[in-house]
């Protein structure tokens, strides 16, 4: 832990394994309040953001962008003070001298819930247009969970055995989030 005007530059941070050994995320990590950076498999800086529990930001990311999140490196801080965690987000983006792509032009593919509606097949969309209210809840489902199951296939491609639940809610809407 740091105090309230220290910040670590990223530089002097260890690069800490995405996924441990067993195939977890780090569980020092969950409930931790701070600034996290993630690199991809080669140590290119990808995304910095900062939360309120670190570990289950982690896994949002990990769903969302599992071919980007191999590295992070973390600071964290002992209570929720928004400026300060912006602060050291912002001097991390200086510090890399460039706009990480994940604070850039892909922040939504970090951030956001995935739309699964996007990978419609022709046949889903025509289903979809010509079908009533109940046929295109159907149909949304449909996609997020054929999104969903290829989400599964490469996380367990990596190893990951953490546990991944969707909320099932969401699929109604043909988005993807972890519950």
């Amino acid at each position: 832990m740091v105090s309230e005007t220290q910040i670590s530059s990223l530089a002097e941070l260890d690069y800490i394994p995405y996924l441990e050994e067993t195939g977890n995320l780090p569980e020092q990590l969950q409930g931790k309040i701070g600034v996290y950076a993630i690199f991809d498999s080669d140590k290119t800086l990808q995304f910095i953001n900062y939360s309120r529990d670190i570990y289950l930001s982690l896994k949002q990311h990990l769903v969302r962008q599992p071919e980007s999140c191999y590295w992070i490196k973390v600071q964290t801080i002992d209570r929720p003070n928004r400026t300060q965690l912006e602060n050291i987000r912002e001097a991390w983006i200086q510090e890399n001298g460039t706009m990480p792509i994940g604070n850039g032009t892909d922040e939504a593919a970090w951030t956001q819930p995935i739309d699964a509606k996007l990978t419609m097949t022709d046949q889903e969309k025509e289903s979809y247009e010509k079908g009533d209210g109940l046929t295109q809840v159907k149909v949304l489902k449909q996609v997020a969970r054929r999104v969903e199951a290829k989400i599964l296939e490469t996380l367990k491609y990596r190893g990951v055995q953490t546990e991944i639940r969707f909320n099932p809610k969401l699929k109604e809407n043909g988005l993807l989030d972890l519950k």
